[in-house]
């Protein structure tokens, strides 16, 4: 039998290794869970995009902007509150925004030069009386801002960023990139900024 040298200073290293390891495993991974914020609640303002492509192989289905939620979701089930874009089949420059809803739901409230005017007007928009809300928002255009109920007669406020129109693949292509704020307490006011 060949004796075994223990060498106490060495496996003291290497224990005292082994565990500064382990704590900064163990540091890195609570500090990791503690550091994550939990999303109390949908967002209420922000920038999306959103565009007319289908998906899927029957029924079709596209990705619309529920402002509820504050997310791009699928049309598939027809739900409420998710504002699409489309084009007139006989013009496709004339772009349209729709929603599934119970309610004549858009409202262009205003027209603007440039792009820094409408971005002012956007945020000094803090209230707003509407006496005649339409089924859909028609000839969506740069510049704009729009006003959307949703179905539960909460509100939104829709700048109008950029927005395309045009004949992609033999196909009637359209986009739109927006900036939106929500209301979700049914008043007719927003935040101002």
């Amino acid at each position: 039998m060949i004796p075994v040298l223990f060498n106490e200073n060495k496996f003291l290293i290497s224990l005292h290794i082994v565990m500064n390891r382990i704590l900064t495993l163990i540091l890195s991974i609570s500090l990791a869970i503690t550091g994550c914020k939990k999303n109390d609640g949908p967002k209420l303002s922000g920038t999306d995009t959103i565009n007319n492509i289908l998906y899927g192989t029957g029924p079709y289905y596209a990705l619309g902007f529920s402002v509820t939620s504050g997310k791009n979701v699928s049309t598939s089930e027809s739900p409420l509150d998710v504002v699409t874009i489309n084009a007139f089949p006989d013009n496709f420059n004339k772009t349209y925004f729709d929603a599934q809803n119970y309610n004549n739901s858009f409202y262009r409230y205003g027209v603007y030069t440039d792009a820094a005017t409408a971005s002012l007007a956007f945020k000094n928009l803090t209230s707003f009386n509407v006496t005649q809300w339409k089924i859909t928002g028609d000839s969506v255009n740069i510049n704009q801002i729009w006003l959307f109920r949703t179905s539960s007669e909460t509100f939104a406020k829709i700048r109008i960023i950029s927005a395309v129109g045009e004949i992609r693949n033999n196909i009637p292509y359209v986009e739109c990139t927006f900036e939106w704020a929500y209301q979700p307490d049914g008043s007719l006011t927003f935040p101002g900024k």
